[in-house]
């Protein structure tokens, strides 16, 4: 049939009452195969998951089909055959319960092919999988050409060729371009079918979507609200107003629903007014001091706000040794600590700090995040080594002086939500603190990057601060647009490493 010929077409719910037309599109379609689904077969499908079983019409003529069952995957294993899937086709394998939409038959009637009805039939699948959240979809698929080549070529060899063009298998070649992947080479997986000599290729597709069912009443949100302090450094007489202004930027992102908020690096420098008669080194050290008493009141903002804080960072003293850490504080009450692990030349000259060894994923009700501060961000290797955990979102909190030092940490923050396929959201200080030294000037302008793909800005910024200037900035981030970027992306920077030439290791810190 040519394009021009057809007036509409429809994909619908199989119903028995097109049973004798359907047998006759099987018959025409399986000529070397001599089998069709008998009437009781398809009752008993339509009985058992009649969302399963869908039929593709042209001009009101059936055209194609799709069977499909839920089985209880872990309960086969790799080498199963036709008739164990399908229970001898009495389809008392299907379990509603199940986490595996099985394919058992796809079929187009000869004159209707090469108008991509068979994508039709697959994308309802896929989406049905995703609506039933389930692991994904599996199926024997024949490999009609083999016969050809099975004196000279195993099945395994067969299929690395039609993978590699060499060979085309029209059947196998539609299923690998429609997303599917072989896993397994199926011996004697169906009886009969003498073009496969009765061989089948496992195939499956993974449903990016899924979610383990959960017992706790709370699911993890797709799309989090992030919320960037872009704090402006003024002297505070004592901490109480200090801790006056971080509970106002809590309580506006908090009003606003983000499901985090950002505080910059060292954003409590401002303290460090009344020890300007020290020397830097000393005026730090003080200033650490007060890190703890930040702690606890950022976690119980935390809570009573029902918000995460990632706290930027601030110096504390462990053992002696003064380090740039942070902590994030779960809106449930839980803690966690991160720290800087490249510290920069006037750290280590003006106050002697030294770089920590934890680089970690965090869990949280939002999804996998990163932590890195400043400097760190300037060094791939850390963002990659997070990636590799799972990273969804990365958290930069900085501190840059001058435009030059924030176009490092800016530039090379984006170049890590692209290279790691993540959301990165970075957060800066703004103004002066003319009485505090080697603090005494700020620049920022706090933003929201993305990869660079078609769900995404085209520039891969999804929100940006006003430089210089006080304020919050709050943007939304959809993770399943990264997993779905992950699979079917113009380009997949994670898939697509040469890992047979190169690899990135993290090694046990002493």
């Amino acid at each position: 049939m040519k394009v021009e010929d057809i007036d509409n077409i429809t994909l619908k719910y199989l119903d028995i009452d097109d049973y004798q037309e359907l047998k006759d599109v099987m018959v025409s379609s399986y000529p070397n195969l001599e089998m069709y689904w008998k009437e009781s077969h398809i009752e008993k499908l339509l009985t058992l998951f009649p969302e399963g079983q869908v039929v593709v019409k042209i001009n009101g003529e059936l055209a194609g089909c799709a069977l499909s069952i839920i089985v209880d995957y872990d309960l086969y294993d790799d080498n199963h055959t036709y008739k164990d899937i399908t229970a001898n086709e009495t389809f008392s394998s299907h379990n509603p319960d199940g986490d595996v939409l099985y394919g058992i038959d796809v079929f187009i009637k000869p004159e209707f092919r090469g108008l991509r009805l068979g994508r039709r039939l697959y994308d309802y699948r896929k989406e049905l999988t995703e609506k039933l959240n389930l692991k994904g979809i599996a199926f024997g698929g024949r490999i009609p050409n083999y016969h050809k080549f099975q004196n000279e070529l195993t099945p395994k060899q067969y299929i690395e060729k039609v993978r590699n063009k060499e060979i085309h298998d029209s059947v196998l070649n539609f299923q690998i371009s429609n997303d599917f992947f072989p896993t397994k080479v199926l011996k004697n997986y169906l009886k009969g079918d003498v073009d496969s000599n009765d061989y089948a290729v496992l195939l499956e597709w993974r449903n990016i979507y899924y979610e383990k069912p959960s017992k706790k009443a709370a699911s993890k949100k797709t799309v989090v609200r992030l919320g960037l302090v872009q704090w402006q450094m003024r002297p505070y007489k004592d901490t109480e107003t200090f801790f006056e202004q971080c509970e106002f930027f809590i309580s506006s992102l908090a009003g606003y629903r983000s499901d985090f908020a950002l505080f910059p690096e060292l954003f409590n420098a401002p303290l460090m007014g009344n020890d300007n008669h020290l020397s830097e080194a000393d005026a730090i050290r003080a200033l650490a001091e007060f890190t703890q008493e930040i702690v606890d009141k950022f976690s119980s903002f935390a809570i009573s706000y029902n918000i995460n804080i990632i706290t930027g960072s601030m110096p504390e003293m462990i053992d002696g040794v003064l380090y740039n850490v942070g902590y994030l504080c779960r809106r449930d009450g839980s803690l966690e600590r991160y720290e800087k692990i490249h510290i920069t030349p006037n750290e280590v000259k003006y106050w002697g700090m030294k770089g920590g060894d934890k680089i970690k994923v965090f869990d949280t009700d939002c999804g996998k995040i990163g932590i890195l501060i400043c400097y760190d961000s300037e060094f791939p290797e850390l963002g990659r080594l997070l990636a590799d955990q799972g990273m969804e979102i990365l958290f930069v909190p900085f501190l840059t002086d001058t435009q030059n030092g924030y176009s490092r940490v800016r530039h090379c923050s984006q170049a890590r939500a692209i290279e790691n396929e993540c959301y990165v959201a970075i957060a800066g200080s703004v103004g002066n603190l003319p009485n505090v030294h080697n603090m005494d000037i700020q620049y920022a302008q706090s933003m929201v990057f993305t990869p660079c793909d078609f769900a995404f800005p085209t520039n891969g910024v999804k929100a940006e601060a006003t430089p210089n200037s006080e304020m919050i900035l709050i943007a939304d981030v959809d993770l399943d647009l990264l997993r779905e970027l992950n699979e079917f992306g113009s380009v997949r920077n994670l898939k697509d490493r040469r890992t047979d030439l190169f690899e990135l290791k993290k090694k046990v810190a002493k």
